[in-house]
């Protein structure tokens, strides 16, 4: 393991950014505390059967109240970055109107903790919680959402602007239209299918009025939008196949980012008129969903192996139990579907773990968007069922993830070596990877059965217990550090004595303080 940290943290650029993510949702608790006001997920979290075991995150990992020891354990890591996210209703109760102060409060100490600790905030607007009030005036089917979060956006701009160093608007649209509008697997549980595709439109352009409200505030952080990209594989030489996963890469992958990054949808779409008369985007929106970015957020788990076809509606055991008992794969008539990787080893959520594939992604998105901004991995990990055993020398609880410890070391080597010079993404300007997640959540429609976490929480006791890959980190991050200075104590024994250092240009660019 020691001789795997060092050797990665050799490939490390200089200034590339280690970090861990968060949601508001699946870490915080206190659902009714301190005058947070209620959220659709709260509502369908509660429904019989939407969530494995009926489990609850009424009180999930309790960060709202454990916030300093888990900031503490970050600093103990050695990250660079910690992506959280804001929860709207906390925030702001009822989605729009008034701002509710003890809200502001949490995260002002959060941010303030951070900074204090040496670690740079990565701020996402919306990570899916929308508050109720918006979700029973129809979510993102209403195009008012859009202008409600880009309200959101101003509040957050006001409060925490001079502070955080990174913005992200929305995370993974694609997933919020799919899961919770198309299929209802997720919030707010509609199953729309193609007459879902308006949710697409308002979450961009609510991405759009939220880069204008962040650039109009003057917040001297980047800002940037995050998706889940999946490359798609045909299952064989079929044409069908091919056919079958171009599809599939235009709903998942390109249906969100031609938007942003060519100021146009696919052409396919341009179909959806049929389905739905609403879907009719005007220039001025394209115009406000394609503004420059500071950065792009990828967030890659897997590719997806596609066959034409409904298949046989067989999914992996663990995918089926993590999205639910209403899973019954893929539906009679089906054109397509997703089929298994032969021979591959697979996460507790079923999906196949591929890291040679995060090089494809990085590659498919260099030639397709050739002004493509820089480029973080804003999310990447893996799902395991983790065993705890007590180590009989030192008395406590070791958890041997070695699974997940080599996940992470696979990908984020992938994704270094692909973008180096030679490496098959060698123009993307990747500048970090961060770990999903920093510790065990509350997995949406999985509840508490698929771990991501870097540290283990005991949900009944709420300990935080680090696991191997949080030593293995931190241990990268440690030998990174070490190297950076080893660097630094050769070039400068290196210099003449009599030359005096240059001295800096009038104008030239400091340092931010956030990072």
């Amino acid at each position: 393991m020691s001789a795997s940290a060092r050797d990665l943290a050799a490939l490390l650029p200089a200034g590339f950014t280690l970090g861990v993510a968060t949601s508001a949702f699946q870490i915080e608790g206190a659902l009714t505390a301190d005058g947070r006001g209620p959220t659709g997920w709260d509502i369908f979290a509660a429904r019989p059967g939407a969530i494995v075991d009926d489990h609850s995150p009424a009180v999930s990992c309790d960060h709202y109240y454990r916030m300093p020891e888990d900031v503490e354990l970050m600093k103990k890591l050695g990250i660079d970055s910690y992506r959280f996210s804001l929860s709207w209703a906390r925030i702001q109760p009822g989605g729009s109107g008034p701002v509710n102060p003890a809200g502001l409060d949490f995260y002002d100490r959060l941010i303030d903790l951070l900074l204090a600790n040496g670690i740079s905030p990565m701020a996402t607007l919306y990570h899916w919680d929308t508050p109720l009030p918006l979700d029973e005036a129809g979510g993102w089917m209403n195009r008012d959402t859009a202008y409600r979060l880009g309200e959101f956006a101003t509040i957050a701009a006001a409060a925490f602007g001079d502070r955080v160093a990174r913005w992200v608007t929305v995370n993974e649209p694609a997933t919020v239209t799919t899961n919770g509008y198309a299929l209802g697997l997720h919030a707010p549980g509609e199953s729309l299918m193609l007459k879902a595709l308006p949710t697409v439109h308002h979450q961009l352009l609510g991405h759009g009025l939220a880069v204008q409200a962040l650039r109009a505030a003057k917040v001297p952080g980047e800002i940037g939008i995050t998706n889940v990209y999946s490359p798609m594989v045909p299952a064989s030489a079929n044409p069908l196949d091919a056919v079958s996963a171009g599809l599939m890469d235009v709903a998942q992958n390109r249906l969100f980012a031609d938007p942003v990054l060519l100021g146009k949808y696919p052409d396919v779409i341009r179909a959806a008129t049929f389905f739905s008369s609403s879907f009719n985007p005007s220039s001025e929106d394209m115009e406000l969903i394609s503004q420059p970015l500071d950065f792009y957020g990828l967030n890659y788990y897997m590719p997806t192996r596609v066959a034409s076809g409904p298949g046989d509606g067989a999914v992996p055991p663990g995918m089926a139990e993590a999205m639910g008992d209403d899973l019954s794969g893929t539906a009679p008539g089906a054109p397509f579907h997703i089929a298994p990787f032969p021979d591959t080893e697979i996460t507790g959520y079923g999906w196949p773990i591929k890291p040679e594939y995060l090089s494809v992604a990085l590659a498919e998105m260099a030639e397709r968007y050739p002004d493509l901004p820089p480029i973080y991995i804003t999310e990447g990990g893996a799902s395991f069922e983790d065993v705890a055993v007590k180590d009989p020398d030192m008395g406590r609880l070791i958890i041997p993830d070695e699974r997940r410890l080599r996940y992470l070391s696979d990908h984020i080597a992938t994704a270094i070596k692909a973008t180096a010079p030679g490496g098959a993404a060698e123009s993307v300007d990747l500048r970090g990877y961060f770990v999903w997640s920093l510790m065990d959540n509350f997995e949406w429609s999985g509840g508490y059965k698929q771990p991501f976490g870097l540290l283990h929480v005991d949900f009944d006791t709420q300990i935080r217990t680090p696991k191997a890959s949080y030593y293995w980190l931190q241990e990268l991050l440690s030998a990174r550090t070490k190297a950076a200075a080893s660097a630094a104590s050769a070039d400068k024994a290196a210099e003449p004595d009599d030359v005096e250092p240059a001295a800096e240009p009038v104008g030239a660019k400091r340092s931010s303080p956030m990072g």
